[in-house]
């Protein structure tokens, strides 16, 4: 990460004064700060989204108990300030002092941040995405350029990406034209392999889905599908997953490091907690949310016809070597990429 004395160091943060961050949290007294502290947080998720609740109520209110009540987050639903890529500009400015976003939103920000995201048809298991993320270096590598602008970004979970749809996909025609929600280099990807996906803020999903503005979508896999109300017009749910994704917490740099320095390590410290934590619960209620929508919505499960794998197989290959273009922040990031999957036997 760029030095800079006027910046937070995550590494520096999370390591400093012998904490480890996976260290018991202890409680914040309140007299360590002059009063609550109440933070405003812009989600990208509806309020109606699982993570809505899942992710950020519950880093909130962990949050809260390990500072004995003295620091709250007070928590915006997709739309109330900001909305999608606007998110990341509202945290920058400081009008909000954090907020949750995909790292696709800010893929004009840091040229790494298709990476963080996550390339599709590459890795196949959360671990792996989780393990590229943190130990290998993709995270930092995306810092490198958003600290000085002001941001700092924490992912907040790795999960599988599934598109759902109204239709039956029996054939390559039947992908190819499908109009599917996407966005980030999951748009780049099925296009690249014929389908012809839109970006549709999530707050607009549902109603664009229902009145056929939209063949299908992913918003995660089966749990956002459910949570969003997805599979009650897109009954078919497509496997394998078209890749793995991260979202992400951003946070204000100079509101951080405004804080008593005990409240911002113990935010720090939970949401790189978390983001292990939710990770891995999240795959276990992927399984729970799609036994739940065969039983008692009738949603089928169907895998891809061999004819689109090849297709999206290709299409990998080519968005790989477009995100690498983008830099040399890129080009480490795809170096990240091949080495983990050359040592896993991918390639």
């Amino acid at each position: 990460m760029t030095n800079n004395s006027n910046r937070v160091n995550r590494r520096a943060m999370l390591r400093g004064a012998g904490l480890g961050v996976l260290a018991a949290p202890a409680l914040v007294g309140k007299g360590l700060a002059a009063g609550d502290i109440v933070w405003r947080v812009q989600s990208h998720w509806p309020k109606a989204s699982s993570s809505f609740t899942d992710s950020l109520g519950v880093l909130a209110s962990e949050l809260e108990e390990r500072t004995d009540g003295g620091f709250k987050l007070e928590l915006l639903g997709a739309g109330e300030f900001a909305k999608g890529p606007d998110i990341y500009n509202l945290i920058r400015k400081g009008v909000v002092p954090m907020g949750t976003l995909s790292p696709s939103y800010i893929q004009d920000k840091a040229e790494a941040a298709g990476f963080l995201y996550g390339i599709p048809g590459t890795f196949r298991e959360s671990w792996e995405v989780q393990h590229a993320a943190k130990n290998l270096g993709l995270e930092d590598l995306v810092n490198e350029q958003l600290v000085p602008d002001g941001v700092l970004l924490m992912s907040e979970k790795s999960y599988p990406t599934e598109m759902v749809v109204s239709k039956p996909i029996n054939t390559a025609d039947d992908f190819k034209g499908l109009k599917i929600r996407s966005s980030g280099t999951m748009l780049d990807y099925l296009q690249a392999a014929g389908a012809a996906p839109q970006y549709i803020p999530g707050s607009e999903l549902y109603q664009s889905l229902s009145s056929g503005v939209v063949d299908g979508a992913h918003w995660g896999a089966a749990i956002g599908a459910q949570s969003m109300s997805l599979w009650e017009v897109c009954k078919y749910h497509m496997k394998p997953a078209l890749g793995f994704t991260i979202d992400a917490f951003i946070v204000n740099v100079d509101a951080l490091e405004g804080l008593p320095p005990e409240y911002s390590q113990a935010l720090v410290d939970l949401m790189e907690i978390r983001f292990f934590q939710r990770s891995a619960e999240y795959m276990h209620k992927e399984a729970i949310a799609l036994a739940e929508g065969i039983d008692s919505q009738g949603v089928q499960v169907m895998d891809l016809p061999p004819e689109v794998i090849e297709l999206l197989t290709v299409a990998s290959q080519e968005i790989m070597a477009s995100e690498a273009a983008k830099g040399p922040l890129a080009e480490k990031a795809r170096d990240i990429y091949v080495n983990l999957m050359t040592d896993l036997g991918y390639v």
